[in-house]
């Protein structure tokens, strides 16, 4: 599974590791390849930077996102897209294009309501892990 997860996702998991935007990342991390672009991964350390959010995230959590977004895949963005209905939420949806993706994991309302965008399905945290837990459900033995 190659997965887009939006900046308010994995800042939601950073301050709460044991909630289901940290188990949306924790099942793209154990099942997928996280992907990222130069725009996307610096939106966001932009966004850890700001003075409200700073003191909120522990540094260990610091240092989880550094690792993650080191170990993601980085793909170069060439056809650039203007479709969501906030200017800024068009990165995530070139990511997804041009990285082939098979899921974008958001929780903001503008992608979402794009979904699915080209025939990648936008899903919610919650809507995400549940898909994901109904398809990795162990199926019954077959009676002989």
């Amino acid at each position: 599974m190659r997965a887009v997860v939006d900046t308010n996702v994995l800042i939601s998991a950073a301050l709460k590791e044991r909630s289901l935007p940290g188990l949306a990342v924790r099942i793209v991390l154990e099942s997928g390849t996280l992907l990222k672009s130069t725009m996307t991964e610096r939106e966001l350390f932009v966004t850890l930077a700001r003075p409200r959010l700073a003191p909120l995230i522990p540094p260990s959590f610091r240092d989880w996102l550094a690792r993650l977004m080191a170990a993601a895949e980085l793909v170069a963005v060439g056809e650039r897209i203007v479709s969501c209905r906030d200017p800024k939420d068009d990165k995530f949806l070139e990511l997804a294009v041009n990285g082939r993706a098979d899921v974008i994991v958001s929780g903001d309302g503008d992608l979402l309501a794009l979904n699915p965008f080209r025939g990648i399905p936008i899903a919610a945290p919650a809507t995400f892990v549940r898909a994901w837990r109904q398809k990795h459900r162990p199926q019954p033995p077959l009676d002989p």
